[in-house]
């Protein structure tokens, strides 16, 4: 019945576990089939969408404060206290600042970076199935309000607290809330108003999963109301933005700050008792030296390529739930995947219905209930052929799936399978509203693993109720006294169907059977002992689900890149091999089916798990074996996964990806990546982002490292050899400020590199600071240093004061590393090139801004007071510039060398 279009009010909280059912839908106002929508859109207003409240965010300036909490902060900060206490108030000054604008940098990345995971966790947000005027819809989890009648299946998590009105072998996992271990067998008969909540066996709980079964409940407390809202208040703080890269990266910095810090105190020491600098000036030499040396920005700069990536993802339909799964996207080496939906369009259609009399061919694409049968190439009327007529009609009742028709476009809610099954329906001239107002379900045995099947027991007006069934067509044919015939029943021919069976599985159509019983007057209830004797086979369909366009291109794209492709399935061999040569994952894929698996040694197994390329009639522990197996030699496995019995294999994979559209909310919570459009060219377009990451990551510590080295050692040096310091610690204070924020920013929005899906796989614990890295810093490390004293030698020479010489410095040093970064962006091919030289907007904005910065630094009268600096002529400017020039040519060839010697990384 519909609910009452009345203000129903919020139900208060009561023990709903000891009421019948009817009594719970008359309190709450709704009826099995649900409540209106214009119902639901009231009580949603009423009672606040249907989640637990976050925790507070920390504020503003509580956030700004934590910046400071850093080691390098507070030797900034003290060298600053000390600078001011002995007369050095501008370098105090512009120590302050530096500080202060690092803050603000990191109050800005931290917002976005809480902004992006939020987005992501709105991406990512459960759904769930419920019953509104008597319709099944699908609906955001949050949008459920109290009195929605909730459908359950398993794998999903229950949205709310529901009591129960329907369970056929039920069982849900509480552990998350009771602590028990065990799933918990389900039912619909009160329970003692007293029973603890473990006991309240009627009951199924906000946060839970369905381990097993199907079933039905009304929603009794949503949001903060439900025993969840009760027990954990309020979700904790939103999740930090860190990785083992990070942490690992944050750890260099500190040791090298450590390491850093103890050089200088060395250099302090020398500078006073050797080199004849007074107590101050030594002093700011060491500020200068440690200010220099530390990559300050290096972790925040990192974090932020991270989260670059993460958002690309994003907008290419792979949304991240764990943060580490960037880095390990990049180094991939196998991608295990399921094909319905994911490699193929899951958009099912029948293409053949075959009966003891034949086969009949069907016209159509998707769900769009249009197409003419046809027999032997004819247009054939189906009047004639009863057989396919009812085989027809039984798909359409024993069936959970609706139709329906939005933007143009037919949809199914439910089991994409049994939508196709419904569009047959329609096809064979049945009215599908009518048909199943006509012959009313009475009873269902879901579909279980387990048997392989599916049953309902349907009404038939004054006639005796019929059972029909569905499922794997061994199965069902195995179970199968009798097959119909035009002329009534006749023997089941085993080897007649399996030969259409394998005729079909061999075009690349998933095989379904059908059969039904006519059960005794009176039936209102069956049992699986009712569903495996007696039955009549009505004829087998074959269902083609067709594969992606983009996931041909993807699959290729794979190839190329030294990434292997295995299909795992569920399906007939036949159509999965069929399938896979479609796709191009091999030109003769070896198929292997999961009772072959189930035979095999250790050694064998794992071999056959490298050498294989489709693995067909496969189980949830077939995958979580394959896993294990794959990963014994090294390799880096992506796995997919959609099922509560896919959690298992996908948290064991180095990166799980759940199916956002199909996949259980058990799957996707084990993963570490969610599909949003269950489409493998978006892993595909994962892992070349994965790559693009690790790349920037990469390019951001080349071009900081040298850069600050090359500015340490220039005045080690110049301490050592007794020399003019060619630029003042505050000086080197400004080179930083500007660049680490306006050059160094601009790597993490790097694109990805041409090639970069044409090279092996990354090897898993590759060291980031490679022998190749670790010359890259000390070369142009020499390089900057050799342009440094070479511009302040040829300036002093023509007798240009100090502050002119170290004015030109300081413009050298950023030329030099504009002009570096440029090299820096194409860590695999030359940067010698237009689209090198053009560059990308973040870029060219970046190097707009310290061209600007470095103008103002030059010829500002307020700046050239605090930094001491004096204008450049022109000449002198060209020269500048000629040094970055001739810096980005020698690491042009020294690159170009190394590629040649196979000295990439």
């Amino acid at each position: 019945m519909a609910a009452s279009q009345e203000k129903v009010a919020a139900p208060q909280a009561r023990a709903w576990h000891s009421l019948e059912r009817e009594a719970v839908l008359a309190e709450t106002g709704s009826g099995h089939g649900g409540i209106s929508e214009e119902e639901a859109a009231r009580r949603l207003e009423a009672y606040g969408p249907n989640r637990l409240p976050r925790a507070k965010p920390r504020g503003l300036a509580m956030r700004f404060l934590l910046q400071f909490h850093n080691l390098l902060i507070y030797v900034l900060i003290a060298a600053g206290v000390l600078a001011a206490g002995i007369g050095h108030v501008t370098d105090a000054a512009v120590i302050l600042l530096v500080v202060i604008l690092n803050a603000i940098i990191g109050v800005v990345q931290e917002g976005r970076a809480e902004q992006a995971l939020n987005a992501i966790r709105d991406m990512i947000d459960p759904h769930a199935s419920v019953m509104r005027g008597g319709r099944r819809l699908t609906i955001g989890a949050d949008e459920v309000v109290p009195g929605d009648v909730v459908l359950l299946e398993a794998g999903d998590r229950v949205p709310a607290d529901l009591r129960l009105l329907k369970a056929h072998n039920l069982k849900a996992d509480e552990a998350a809330l009771t602590g028990e271990s065990v799933p918990v067998d389900k039912s619909t008969s009160p329970v003692d108003a007293g029973a603890p909540l473990g006991d309240r066996f009627s009951m199924a709980f906000s946060g839970t999963f369905i381990a097993a079964g199907q079933g039905a409940g009304v929603a009794v407390a949503t949001g903060a109301a439900t025993e969840l809202g009760h027990i954990s208040g309020m979700l904790g703080d939103v999740e930090r933005l860190t990785t083992p890269l990070v942490r690992q990266m944050n750890l260099f910095a500190r040791q090298v700050t450590v390491a850093v810090l103890g050089v200088s105190a060395l250099v302090f020491l020398y500078a006073v008792f050797a080199g004849g600098y007074s107590f101050s000036d030594a002093f700011m030499v060491m500020v200068g030296l440690a200010v220099a040396a530390i990559p300050e920005g290096l972790p925040a700069v990192m974090t932020i390529a991270l989260a670059v990536g993460v958002r690309r993802m994003a907008s290419r339909n792979a949304i991240i739930r764990q943060l580490p799964a960037v880095e390990t996207l990049g180094s991939v080496s196998v991608i295990c995947s399921d094909k319905t939906g994911t490699l193929t369009r899951n958009e099912m259609t029948v293409r053949a219905a075959v009966t003891a009399a034949g086969r009949t061919d069907v016209e159509g694409a998707g769900y769009a209930p249009e197409g003419r049968f046809l027999a032997d190439g004819a247009p054939a009327d189906i009047a004639a052929y009863p057989v396919v007529e009812e085989l027809s009609l039984a798909g359409l009742l024993c069936n959970d799936a609706h139709l329906r028709h939005a933007d143009g476009n037919w949809l199914v809610d439910g089991d994409p399978m049994e939508g196709a099954l419904v569009s047959l329906a329609a096809k064979a001239g049945h009215d599908i509203d009518a048909a199943r107002q006509r012959f009313t379900r009475l009873d269902v045995i879901p579909f279980d693993a387990r048997h392989r099947y599916m049953a309902t027991l349907n009404a038939r007006g004054s006639g005796a109720p019929v059972l029909y069934l569905k499922g794997a067509p061994e199965q069902v044919v195995a179970m199968c006294a009798r097959a119909a015939t035009a002329e009534g029943e006749g023997a089941v021919d085993a080897d007649y169907w399996q030969r259409q069976i394998e005729a079909l599985a061999s075009d690349g159509q998933r095989v379904i059977a059908l059969a039904r019983r006519v059960m005794p007057e009176g039936c209102t209830e069956i049992s699986p002992r009712d569903a495996e004797e007696g039955l009549t086979l009505l004829g087998i369909a074959g269902l083609i689900d067709p594969p992606r366009e983009e996931a041909m291109k993807a699959v290729a794209e794979c190839r190329a890149a030294g990434i292997s492709v295995k299909m795992i399935t569920g399906d007939h061999a036949a159509t999965a091999c069929a399938i896979a040569r479609q796709l191009g994952i091999a030109d003769e894929p070896r198929t292997v089916t999961g009772a072959e698996l189930d035979r095999m040694a250790d050694d064998e197994f794992r071999r056959t798990a490298r050498e294989a390329a489709v693995f067909a009639r496969t189980s949830p522990e077939h995958k979580l074996r394959l896993v294990e197996a794959l990963q014994s030699d090294g390799s880096v496995i992506a796995m997919t996964g959609d099922g509560v019995n896919d959690a298992p294999a996908l948290k064991r994979a180095d990166v799980g990806v759940a199916m956002g559209g199909k996949g259980t909310e058990a799957a996707k919570e084990a993963s570490e990546m969610v599909l949003a459009d269950d489409n493998f060219a978006s892993i595909v377009a994962a892992v070349r982002e994965g790559r693009t990451v690790y790349d920037n990551i990469t390019k951001v510590i080349t071009w900081t490292l040298p850069t600050n080295g090359g500015e340490a050692l220039t005045i080690i040096l110049a301490i050592l050899f007794g020399l003019t310091l060619p630029v003042t610690p505050v000086q080197i204070l400004w080179i930083n400020m500007v660049t680490a924020v306006a050059l160094g920013l601009t790597l993490s929005f790097e694109p990805t590199e041409a090639g970069a899906m044409r090279r092996p796989p990354r090897q898993a614990g590759q060291r980031l600071l490679s022998g190749r890295l670790l010359w890259r810093i000390v070369f142009v490390s020499l390089l900057m240093v050799a342009g440094t004293f070479g511009i302040y030698a040829w300036a002093t020479s023509r007798g240009l004061p100090v502050e002119t010489a170290r004015t030109m410095v300081v413009n050298a040093l950023v030329v030099m590393e504009i002009f570096y970064l440029f090299s820096v962006r194409y860590v695999h091919g030359t940067s010698l090139t237009w689209r090198g030289v053009l560059g990308t907007p973040a870029v060219l904005a970046g190097v707009g801004t310290v061209i600007a910065a470095q103008f103002a630094f030059t010829y500002m009268p307020f700046l050239q007071g605090i930094f001491g600096s004096r204008p450049v002529s022109l000449t002198d400017g060209a020269v500048i510039v000629g040094a970055g020039i001739l810096l980005l040519v020698v690491v042009e060839i020294e690159k170009r060398v190394a590629a040649r010697f196979g000295f990439v990384r």
